[in-house]
C-alpha cells in the first residue's frame, strides 16, 4: 500500500477488508476488544462469522467423504485392500468426532453433511478404482452408524 494511499485513508477506517485481510482481522480484533464497536466492519464481519461455520460443516463432511471413499474401495475392491486404507478411516473417524464434538450445532444437519460426503466419496471411489461410477449406488449405502463403527481389520498389509 502506498504510502499516499494510507495517508489519504482516516486513521480510525483502517485497513479495508479487501485491500489486506490479514491486517483488517487484526484491527477488527482489537476493536472488539477494546469495545470500540462504533467502528466495526460489521457486514465483512458478519460473513466471516458465518464462512467459520461452514467451514467447520465442510470440515466434518471432508473427513465423512475419506471414511465413504474408502468403505466403497474396500467393498468393491476387496483384493487391494490396504493398511492405509483402514488407518485412514480411523483417522477421519477421529476428526469427525472431533469436528461434532466442538460444534453440537452441527448436529442438526447430519443428513445433509452425509449425502454431501457420499457424492464426493461415490465420484472418488469411480476415479480411484476405474470402476464404472454405476457400479457404486447412486444413494449413500451406508448410515452414520456403519460409517462411524463398522470394524476394518488393522492388519491388511500393503
Amino acid at each position: 500500500m502506498s504510502a499516499v494511499k494510507a495517508a489519504a485513508r482516516p486513521q480510525e477506517a483502517g485497513t479495508a477488508y479487501e485491500d489486506d485481510f490479514y491486517t483488517w482481522t487484526q484491527e477488527q480484533g482489537a476493536r472488539l476488544r477494546s469495545g470500540d464497536l462504533a467502528s466495526l466492519d460489521l457486514e465483512n464481519l458478519a460473513e466471516e462469522i458465518e464462512s467459520l461455520g461452514r467451514s467447520e460443516f465442510n470440515s466434518l463432511v471432508s473427513a465423512w467423504r475419506v471414511i465413504l471413499l474408502h468403505m466403497l474401495k474396500w467393498d468393491h475392491q476387496p483384493e487391494r485392500r490396504t493398511r492405509s486404507w483402514t488407518l485412514s478411516i480411523a483417522e477421519q473417524r477421529a476428526q469427525a468426532t472431533y469436528v461434532l464434538k466442538d460444534n453440537p450445532g452441527l448436529k442438526s444437519r447430519l443428513d445433509e453433511a452425509l449425502e454431501r460426503a457420499y457424492h464426493g466419496a461415490r465420484l472418488g471411489a469411480a476415479k480411484e478404482t476405474k470402476l464404472s461410477l454405476r457400479r457404486f449406488p447412486e444413494r449413500c449405502p451406508y448410515n452414520r452408524e456403519e460409517m462411524l463403527t463398522r470394524p476394518f481389520p488393522p492388519d491388511t498389509t500393503d
